[in-house]
């Protein structure tokens, strides 16, 4: 029953940020909101609103292995699941601005993720300073390249929704979130305590790949459509994003342990795949099927030591 319930709670977990995304941005389309903006915060957060309300739970409830795991699996299977599956569809065009923002971004947020982990804990003062560069990076890429993920005729199918049904799908959404984050990590603690293995492990497996379902599809979408440079830059915003903002909240809220084992083994596999990138990009500005065919199997290889 807790693994029915554990998946119960990723499903209602994906749609509350579904519904929730759709009721605010109807309302802010009605108060006269610009679709850049809309999907600079309202769309932005939303769609990291499953593992932010995990990772809060988690960490208000004791379970930091599971706060920390959540966002530490969600960078690696974000670069070795979801960019492996889109690029086995169809090999992945690297653009010279990739290189240039989104890859030194997604490696600075990283290792200072590894940097403030190291002591054993996430402190309110670095919490802060994450929050601080999730603003700024996000303002930055708004103004610089207006990097959005709402439209003009997104904000115009918005403005027709009735106002009850935006309310209906904020407070659904709001709900859904809430009660969905703790049955995962409610039953996600269940099973490891039932199996014997640690909290650590689910939240890296379990937990974080389902909490990166949106992401995978997104960029799986993406790639059948061939729009390589929107799956790619969804992997990679999704990793700078889960650091500064869902570490960032998560520390403001409740300072967040760090295990040993994070930081000489769950950390070190995501620095290495995050490094292990700039070549595969740097080569023809392409990621190939072989390459995605690499980083599946680094994947496999990192969850066979983990459970071995």
């Amino acid at each position: 029953m807790s693994y029915v319930l554990l998946a119960v709670g990723l499903l209602v977990l994906l749609f509350g940020g579904k519904f929730l995304v759709d009721g605010a941005s109807s309302i802010a389309s009605r108060l006269g909101l610009s679709p850049g903006l809309i999907g600079l915060t309202i769309v932005a957060f939303g769609t990291s609103a499953p593992e932010l309300l995990v990772s809060v739970t988690a960490a208000l409830k004791g379970a930091s292995d599971i706060a920390i795991g959540n966002v530490v699996g969600s960078n690696i299977s974000n670069i070795t699941l979801v960019l492996g599956i889109s690029v086995l569809i169809f090999p992945m065009y690297i653009e010279k601005s990739t290189l240039r923002l989104d890859y030194p971004f997604t490696v600075i947020s990283s290792l200072l993720f590894f940097v403030f982990a190291f002591n054993g804990l996430v402190s309110l003062p670095e919490g802060i300073f994450f929050l601080i560069c999730f603003v700024a990076l996000n303002w930055y890429f708004f103004k610089t390249i207006e990097r959005v993920e709402f439209s003009e005729e997104d904000a115009a199918v918005m403005k027709k929704q009735p106002v009850w049904l935006a309310l209906v799908q904020l407070a659904g959404g709001a709900a859904g979130l809430y009660f969905g984050s703790e049955l995962v990590v409610e039953n996600g603690t269940l099973i490891a305590q039932t199996l014997g293995i640690s909290e650590r492990v689910i939240g890296v497996t379990i937990i974080a790949v389902g909490t990166s379902l949106p992401e995978l599809v997104t960029s799986v979408l993406a790639a059948i459509k061939k729009e390589t440079a929107l799956a790619l830059g969804n992997i990679l915003g999704s990793n700078i994003m889960n650091v500064f903002s869902i570490i960032g909240f998560t520390a403001v809220i409740k300072p967040i342990p760090v295990t040993p084992d994070f930081i000489y083994s769950d950390f070190i596999w995501m620095l290495g795949f995050t490094l292990l990138l700039f070549p595969i990009m740097r080569i023809n500005y392409q990621i190939s099927r072989i390459n995605g065919a690499v980083l599946l199997v680094g994947y496999g290889l990192y969850v066979y030591l983990l459970i071995a």
